[in-house]
């Protein structure tokens, strides 16, 4: 991490949580308030944030227990631990270093990262910077069919192993407190992913609608359907991943279509205000879908418990966005490591005092259902 900006990590950091009101106070207002916030009136945002407090832990006393192996196997790749970076864009919106501060710090904690399709840096350059843990790709899909290709081709080929298809955005929900804040991209940071491909929109002759609904017919009609799912898993060698998965339907189709896992996710309560949350939805899913497809769950994950809880209710793995881009605006890369190494340790604390010596020995009697 030589070549990154270092920075002292405060002495009162004790949690994850604690990087936030460091990030509140170091960034720029609109820029805060575009990684902070959520969509609509922020409900779910708010239900994201409150909702692990009502999963208890069930302590064993004295457990027989000299070591914690937190291995899992993903696809048959071996993870050092069941956290993954879940994909956040324009990272350089938090910090200059940006993805190249995060993928390094990740792979200093043997930690597997996603890099978002809207990476501020280019997903060859951030790949050249993962050695020890396996690096994904998020991918949103293009409205035109040859860039989505090219950009699952670019991620084959920079060694990436796994796709994950965001499947919950095919258009930006209502982003209230952003335009509130008057938020917009500072020219500098840009989608480097999606800078060899045009972006223009040819013109469409008047047909009566408003701007607003034009654009939103547009968006609609170039959105992704099942099929173009299916296409992209029978023509990658990577493992596909569905995200922004929270219904039993939706994820019954995911299996159908031969995706290698789902995640579970409401994309941060940055889409649909007022969706459920993930992990109330995770062991109705898993409970749907059965031990024969992986599932992993983000949105509202904050700490070492929270994981355990994630894994107890029947994900494979957890992924972890807003705190890590906390940790990466208040110390850069070394934010970052230590947020994630903050993670690592409550969860070992949480398996030793539950009696958990491995991953496969947390299950849901180890927590309090509401």
């Amino acid at each position: 991490m030589s070549s990154l900006q270092q920075h002292d990590i405060p002495a009162d950091i004790a949690c994850c949580h604690d990087y936030e009101r460091y990030a509140e106070q170091i960034l720029p207002q609109p820029h805060w308030h575009y990684i902070a916030g959520g969509s609509g009136n922020e409900s779910t945002l708010k239900a994201n944030n409150i909702v692990f407090d009502k999963f208890g832990l069930q302590q064993t006393l004295l457990p027989d227990i000299n070591q914690i192996n937190t291995r899992v196997m993903l696809n048959s790749e071996r993870h050092e631990n069941p956290i993954l970076v879940a994909p956040i864009a324009y990272q350089q919106l938090a910090h200059q270093d940006g993805e190249l501060a995060t993928v390094q710090a990740a792979n200093a904690q043997d930690i597997s990262m996603v890099l978002s399709t809207l990476s501020s840096t280019s997903l060859e350059q951030v790949a050249q910077y993962q050695t020890s843990q396996p690096l994904w790709f998020q991918l949103y899909i293009q409205p035109d069919k040859e860039h989505t290709y090219d950009l699952i081709k670019r991620a084959e080929q920079a060694g990436y192993t796994s796709l994950v298809i965001t499947l919950d955005a095919p258009i930006n929900g209502l982003r209230n407190r952003e335009q509130r804040h008057q938020f917009s991209l500072p020219e500098h940071i840009q989608a480097q992913n999606l800078q060899p491909y045009s972006q223009s929109v040819s013109n469409q002759a008047a047909t009566g609608l408003s701007s607003q609904q034009v654009m939103l017919s547009r968006l609609l009609a170039q959105s992704p359907r099942w099929k173009d799912i299916s296409d992209i898993i029978a023509n990658t060698r990577l493992s596909v991943y569905l995200k922004g998965i929270l219904t039993v339907s939706d994820a019954k189709k995911a299996k159908e279509l031969g995706a290698a896992g789902i995640i579970v996710s409401n994309h941060g309560g940055r889409i649909l205000d007022g969706v459920p949350t993930s992990i109330e939805m995770l062991p109705l899913i898993r409970q749907a879908v059965g031990h024969d497809i992986e599932i992993l769950c983000d949105s509202g994950i904050r700490s070492g418990s929270d994981i355990f809880k994630a894994l107890a209710l029947g994900a494979n793995s957890a992924l972890v966005g807003r705190p890590v881009i906390y940790g990466l605006a208040t110390a850069g890369a070394m934010g970052v490591a230590h947020c994630l190494r903050l993670l690592k340790d409550e969860l070992q604390l949480t398996m030793a005092l539950t009696g958990c010596a491995s991953i496969s020995d947390i299950t849901i009697d180890k927590i309090r259902l509401p």
